[in-house]
């Protein structure tokens, strides 16, 4: 078993990673400290990002998740759909959505929506990297981001490569084609 994939470079180290998420937590911690939250990850990518958060902060809060697909093991996503909604009562609280990368925001805006629907007094998101390109986005921007990558296929800390490589503590990206 290769300790890589082939054509994998790193873009960010497990140490910068780590720093990323120390000012993420920082900035999330704000939040539970004066608010009632639900911490909620983005499955499948948002898991690592959300989890690694969730192990800095202390108080009170819940912790949830929902799934939404965009890629299907695909290098290109489409339009969100739902695997699974949101299950905590979100009404009146403050919902601190994590997610492991905003591209155009098509999963943000789908799931920020979504819990302002099922009642979130106020909805406060999160991503892990932001992808650095002239596209148009939807949406706003993250309330809070942790690093920004180049317009390339990354991978590591939550996103994956063809189904596999979310576990990495660093962040890649494949080798650009000349």
């Amino acid at each position: 078993m290769a300790d890589l994939p082939p054509g994998a470079e790193e873009l960010f180290s497990a140490a910068a990673v780590d720093a990323a998420i120390d000012t993420m937590a920082r900035a999330v911690q704000a939040e539970i400290d004066t608010q009632d939250c639900v911490l909620l990850a983005v499955m499948l990518g948002g898991l690592i990002p959300a989890a690694r958060i969730a192990s800095r902060l202390t108080g009170d809060f819940l912790f949830d998740y929902c799934h939404v697909t965009r890629y299907r093991g695909q290098q290109r996503g489409g339009k969100p759909q739902w695997l699974q909604r949101p299950r905590a009562d979100l009404s009146g609280r403050t919902v601190l959505v994590v997610d492991d990368i905003y591209d155009e925001g098509l999963t943000l805006q789908f799931v920020e929506q979504a819990c302002l629907e099922q009642g979130a007094g106020r909805v406060v998101t999160a991503a892990l990297t932001s992808k650095r390109h002239p596209r148009a986005t939807v949406g706003r921007r993250p309330d809070i981001l942790g690093l920004e990558v180049p317009d390339r296929y990354v991978f590591g800390c939550g996103m994956d490569l063809g189904h596999r490589w979310r576990h990495l503590p660093a962040i890649y990206a494949l080798v650009e084609e000349s």
